[in-house]
C-alpha cells in the first residue's frame, strides 16, 4: 500500500475506525488490495489519518475478525488469502460487509428504505431501476 488510500471524515457521524474498516475491506473484496499485501502499521497509519492508534487498531482487529488480513507479530498486518472451499461459512465477512455498507450509506444521508432500495436494486440487477 504505497498511497493512502483511506481517508477519514472527521465530521461524519461515522466512526472513524469504522470508516477506516470499510475502506480497506473493500479495497480487499474488490482485489484493489492484493493477497499478501503489506498494510500500513497501526502507527503509520494513525499519523497519516491524524487519528489515535487505537483507532486503527480497533479498525485492523474488525478486519482481522472478518478474516480479511492476518497480522503476525514482526511481520506486520497482510492481506489474507482468500477463504478456500465453497463450503466455508462466510456470515461473519457478510456481516462485516452489510456493516460497512449501511456505515457508508448512513454517512451519506441515506435512510433505512434507502438503504434497503439500493440492496434490493443490488440484487435484482435485471430489474428496471425506475420501477
Amino acid at each position: 500500500m504505497n498511497e493512502p488510500a483511506v481517508r477519514v471524515d472527521t465530521a461524519s457521524q461515522v466512526p472513524p475506525y469504522a470508516q477506516i474498516r470499510a475502506q480497506l475491506g473493500a479495497l480487499i473484496v474488490t482485489g484493489q488490495l492484493a493477497e499478501g499485501e503489506r498494510l500500513p502499521t497501526v502507527r503509520q497509519l494513525a499519523t497519516d489519518l491524524g487519528l489515535a492508534p487505537g483507532t486503527v487498531a480497533r479498525a485492523y482487529r474488525e478486519l482481522e475478525a472478518a478474516e480479511l488480513i492476518r497480522t503476525r507479530r514482526g511481520a506486520g498486518s497482510r492481506v489474507a488469502a482468500p477463504p478456500a472451499g465453497p463450503t466455508r461459512s462466510y456470515a461473519s465477512q457478510l456481516t462485516t460487509l452489510a456493516r460497512d455498507f449501511t456505515s457508508a450509506a448512513h454517512a451519506l444521508g441515506a435512510d433505512t428504505e434507502a438503504i434497503m432500495a439500493a440492496v434490493h436494486a443490488a440484487l435484482s440487477p435485471d430489474l428496471d431501476s425506475s420501477t
